[in-house]
C-alpha cells in the first residue's frame, strides 16, 4: 500500500527566508504522527504542504497517490481533512454550524450555490453528534467557544471520511477541561482502526493524544528527529530540538516535559519514556 503522504527534498522559501529546508517524511494509511518543535520552526509550513494547502518552493509532494502541482486540487482536496486556525478565520461568523461542516463535501467555506443530497445533511448531522455537538447544529459559529469551535473544525474534517486528516494545533488556547476532553477524543478517534492517517501539529508534549504511533520534530526549518514516537518524545531529542534542557516522562500513554534541574537531567532520562509506558 503506498505512503498517503510523502514529501521529497521539499523546501519553501517566503520572502527571502526558508522556512523549510529539504524536507523529506513519509506517512503511512496506519500512522498516526505529532509534529513537534519551537516557534518558527516550519510546523505550521509543513502542515500546509502535505495538505495541498501551500504549494513548495522547490522538492516534490504526493498525497493520495496524486503529485501535487500536477492534478486537478478540487478533487484531491475533499479526500483530505484539515482543520486550522487559518481555515476558521476563512469560515463567516453568521455561518450555521451545520453549513459550516457541510461545505467540506465541496472543500469550500461558506455556503453559496452549491447542492447537497439529503444523504449529505443526515451524515453532517451524525458527524456534529459524534463530536458532542449536536445541540450545536443550528447556531452562528461565531457564537461559539474557543473549544466548540475547534470541536466544529475537526468535525468539519471528518466530514468527507478523509483518507488523511491534518489538524493544526487543535487544543490551542483551550483552557485544562476543553483540552483534556479534546484530547480524549482525539485519542478515541485515533485508537480506531476505522480512523485514517492523522497528522497533529503541537507545541506541547501533554497535547499529544493516546494512540499516537510516531513523532517528527522540527527545528530551525529542518527535520531534527522522526520515528516511533517512543524513540523521539525524549529529554534528549527535545531539549536539542528547543535549545533547552527538558526532564520528558511518560504515563498511560500521555506525555509531559518540564525543564530540567540542571544539564544532565535530560540526558538522563532519554530513553526512560518507552520504559515508563511499559
Amino acid at each position: 500500500m503506498p505512503s498517503v503522504v510523502r514529501l521529497e527534498d521539499v523546501s519553501v522559501v517566503r520572502n527571502g527566508a526558508l522556512i523549510l529546508d529539504g524536507v523529506q517524511w513519509s506517512v503511512e494509511p496506519d500512522e498516526r504522527w505529532v509534529v513537534l518543535g519551537p516557534n518558527g520552526a516550519g510546523k505550521t509550513t509543513l502542515l500546509e504542504v502535505a495538505g495541498t494547502q501551500l504549494f513548495p518552493t522547490s522538492g516534490t509532494v504526493t498525497v493520495l497517490d496524486v503529485e501535487v502541482g500536477q492534478a486537478d486540487l478540487s478533487e484531491l482536496r475533499p479526500r483530505i481533512g484539515f482543520a486550522s486556525t487559518a481555515l476558521a478565520r476563512r469560515i463567516p461568523v453568521t455561518e450555521r454550524v451545520l453549513d459550516v461542516v457541510l461545505t467540506a463535501a465541496y472543500a469550500i467555506t461558506g455556503r453559496w450555490n452549491e447542492e447537497y443530497d439529503d444523504i449529505d445533511e443526515r451524515r453532517a448531522r451524525r458527524v456534529l453528534e459524534e463530536w458532542g455537538l449536536a445541540a450545536f447544529a443550528e447556531r452562528p459559529f461565531g457564537e461559539l467557544s474557543d473549544g466548540e469551535q475547534k470541536r466544529v473544525q475537526i468535525a468539519r474534517s471528518v466530514m468527507t471520511d478523509p483518507e488523511v486528516l491534518f489538524l493544526d494545533e487543535p487544543a490551542a488556547s483551550l483552557d485544562l477541561g476543553a483540552r483534556e476532553s479534546l484530547v480524549r477524543t482525539l485519542g478515541g478517534y485515533a485508537s480506531s482502526p476505522e480512523s485514517p492517517a492523522i497528522v497533529v501539529v503541537t507545541h506541547h508534549v501533554e497535547e499529544i493524544p493516546v494512540g499516537f504511533t510516531h513523532a517528527l520534530v522540527l527545528a530551525g526549518g529542518r527535520v531534527h528527529a522522526a520515528g516511533p514516537i517512543d524513540s523521539v518524545i525524549t529529554g534528549e531529542t527535545l531539549s536539542a530540538a528547543f535549545g533547552v534542557p527538558l526532564d520528558v516522562s511518560a504515563s498511560g500513554g500521555r506525555y509531559t516535559a518540564r525543564a530540567a534541574v540542571d544539564g544532565s537531567a535530560a540526558e538522563s532520562n532519554a530513553g526512560s519514556s518507552a520504559a515508563e509506558r511499559a
